[in-house]
């Protein structure tokens, strides 16, 4: 008897979910492809080689998966322990661009943090918040799943409480709409999935459209009748 049950934990260890792997793979040659077909005019007159940003995009995704897999037959508990750890950390890298010399502007924006001692390389702390606050918000959900039909912990705690801070230095310091609307529409999906109340985002959704409506006209209107 004790047999089976070992050849069942191994058989356990060695499993994977075979369509999010193929999942994964679509979406990474999509990206691939859509960078080849919109950066090859500009790479052969800048670099003289049409692939030249399709190499470095190619090159990164193969790190990103070597990194996948190591971080796959890592326990993902491991991960639950440090989640208030890394949500502070991500806040912090986003507020770093605030930082003289450190900081790296583009488009009247300030998205980018500058590792001088690797060469002068760029890196959008947004991109390592979108993976922080996944993590983050997965302990969260996880920990508090028995009061997530409530209103408070189920809707406006997790949105106000945690992701507020997070949308006020996107917006109001890196001006990063998209980055802001990408991290939120992922926290309602993992929300929902986890049992919040649909009704919530739908009830409070349409109000915040008809406020920011109302809100528009009236600008509109104070704008017209001042002659501006």
């Amino acid at each position: 008897m004790p047999k089976p049950k070992k050849e069942n934990v191994n058989k356990k260890k060695k499993s994977f979910d075979f369509i999010l792997i193929v999942t994964v793979f679509i979406m990474l040659s999509l990206g691939i492809v859509m960078v080849l077909s919109a950066s090859s005019p500009s790479a052969l007159s800048k670099d003289g080689d049409s692939y030249s940003y399709v190499k470095t995009q190619a090159g990164a995704a193969v790190i990103g998966l070597v990194f996948m897999y190591i971080i796959s037959r890592i326990d993902y508990k491991i991960y639950k322990k440090f989640d208030k750890i890394v949500y502070v950390v991500c806040l912090l890298l986003l507020l770093a661009v605030l930082i003289p010399g450190v900081r790296w502007e583009a488009g009247g924006a300030a998205r980018w943090i500058v590792l001088r001692p690797l060469g002068n390389m760029t890196f959008q702390p947004s991109e390592v918040a979108k993976l922080g606050v996944v993590l983050f918000f997965a302990s969260y959900l996880t920990n508090n799943r028995d009061k997530l039909d409530k209103l408070w912990d189920g809707f406006f705690k997790p949105i106000i409480v945690y992701f507020g801070p997070i949308a006020l230095v996107l917006l109001g310091v890196q001006s990063h709409l998209s980055a802001t609307v990408v991290i939120m529409g992922v926290i309602a999906i993992m929300m929902i999935a986890a049992g919040s109340k649909f009704k919530y985002f739908a009830i409070f959704g349409t109000l915040g459209v008809g406020i920011r409506r109302k809100c528009f006209i009236y600008t509109c209107k104070i704008f017209s009748l001042s002659g501006i």
